[in-house]
């Protein structure tokens, strides 16, 4: 989901030597930037308009890849035809999964996830005209359950964006380790996490049941590879 950590996740493995490519590093919303090619943003983005949606209005149905949309994507992997390890970042791959796998079905996939209060306030907070708290955390839920889906369907690990920099790190460097990258050092070494980026607190607001629940399954799941 937009808003949780995905940007810091990039980052910090990239940091550890995964090769991203050309991807944003500078953005208003994101001092950091977001990590994601606008290459493949422009290609999940027309794959969802396709569908009926959009990144803020998942479809309810599942997308359809195109020729055209195969060819940016098989040249798009084509330039990491050099690299020994790569990968790439996009909240909206949630839903276009699929078409990347038709070509890499050993995908090895990472999710991360954060507090839907957190996340529903930092996307009002950016795009008031745009969310109320409610839409936000309609947006978080279908994300969420779909990222779930994708999760009990094949197992990939899971880490919890929330205050504690140095616990995201250790988890961020066994995942390093895990994937094979080279620069899997100490977490103290890792810079990437900068607590001022993050600007919104969970507090003890009565969450929807249905976004609770997600919530804790979220937890649960990610207990199970720690």
């Amino acid at each position: 989901m937009h808003r949780s950590g995905t940007s810091l996740l990039a980052g910090t493995l990239q940091e550890c030597g995964l090769d991203l490519g050309e991807v944003n590093t500078s953005a208003p919303a994101n001092r950091k930037g977001n990590r994601e090619s606008w290459l493949l943003t422009a290609l999940h983005e027309d794959l969802l308009r396709a569908a009926g949606g959009g990144w803020d209005a998942p479809p309810e149905r599942p997308v359809s890849w195109g020729p055209l949309h195969r060819k940016i994507r098989d040249l798009y992997i084509g330039q990491f035809a050099a690299s020994p390890i790569w990968g790439f970042k996009d909240p909206r791959l949630l839903f276009c999964l699929e078409g990347w796998l038709e070509v890499l079905p050993g995908l090895e996939l990472v999710g991360v996830f954060r507090h839907p209060l957190e996340v529903a306030r930092s996307l009002v907070r950016r795009t008031p005209a745009r969310f109320t708290p409610d839409k936000a955390l309609g947006l978080w839920l279908a994300h969420n359950r779909r990222l779930i889906a994708w999760q009990e369907r094949i197992a990939c690990p899971l880490l919890e964006y929330g205050d504690d920099g140095g616990a995201f790190n250790a988890r961020a460097v066994a995942l390093a380790r895990r994937l094979g990258l080279p620069r899997a050092a100490d977490a103290a070494a890792l810079t990437f996490f900068d607590a001022s980026l993050r600007h919104e607190r969970a507090d003890d607001a009565a969450l929807p049941a249905e976004v609770a629940a997600t919530y804790a399954r979220l937890g649960q799941l990610a207990a199970t590879w720690e």
